[in-house]
């Protein structure tokens, strides 16, 4: 009997990291349904009935609340194969100039520091894996090529908070990728998804938005690592 695949989402109670559990679960995989909130992660949940989908309580904000859910996971699976960092908030829109670092710490406690603690906290239980994956979840927000390019629709938007944070991010993927050859780590670009993140004005919906993400998480130990893609190939950095 083939073992199942175990896959962690945090951030998965709504919007793209909820779509993304829907379609790991169904390939048949168990997915760890990670949110903050455990009511509406159960919620969640819920909605996800004849699926091998669990719901794990973790803020990953929080020091106490990521070792506490790795501990839980190793005593209930023993491993992961495959990490999302899914969780981030948008932190506003001010610009450069009306936004101080104060202002930027909350937004870089979930989207820089949050996907370091977990990834940290787990990569015990990563390294048990066969093909253990890390998938960043990135923006084209944090790519310095298509923000200073002109064409490009992200160039004319403002804001230091979100854009520097996923920009942060990517460089993180970078130095995991170096630093676990053996792993399979990369950055996904969503796209302009329609989530609460946005208001749900974005024009493509959650599966789409999933697309790079569930294509990062499914590669063979021949795939790519340390790169940046969207769902139809590599984002220039």
């Amino acid at each position: 009997m083939t073992e199942r695949t175990i896959a962690l989402v945090t951030g998965a109670n709504k919007g793209i990291g909820f779509e993304v559990t829907r379609r790991l679960a169904e390939l048949g995989w168990t997915v760890l349904l990670g949110a903050r909130d455990a009511e509406r992660g159960a919620a969640a949940a819920a909605l996800l009935p004849d699926l091998d989908v669990a719901v794990l309580d973790i803020d990953v904000t929080s020091d106490k609340s990521v070792a506490a859910a790795a501990e839980r996971v190793e005593a209930d699976h023993g491993r992961v194969d495959v990490l999302i960092n899914n969780a981030g908030i948008g932190g506003g829109w001010g610009s450069a100039l009306e936004v101080g670092a104060a202002e930027l710490l909350a937004t870089y406690d979930t989207n820089v520091f949050g996907p370091v603690r977990v990834t940290r906290a787990f990569l015990p239980l990563l390294r048990r894996s066969t093909a253990p994956r890390v998938v960043m979840v990135s923006s084209g927000m944090g790519s310095l090529a298509i923000t200073t390019d002109p064409a490009r629709i992200e160039s004319t938007l403002v804001g230091l908070h979100y854009p520097s944070s996923k920009t942060a991010l990517n460089m993180i993927t970078t130095q995991y990728a170096k630093a676990l050859p053996e792993f399979r780590v990369n950055a996904a670009d969503p796209g302009y998804t329609a989530t609460d993140l946005n208001g749900n004005s974005g024009h493509q919906n959650t599966v789409e938005g999933s697309d790079a993400i569930v294509t990062l998480a499914t590669i063979g130990q021949d795939g790519p690592t340390g790169g940046f893609f969207d769902r139809v190939g590599p984002v220039p950095w």
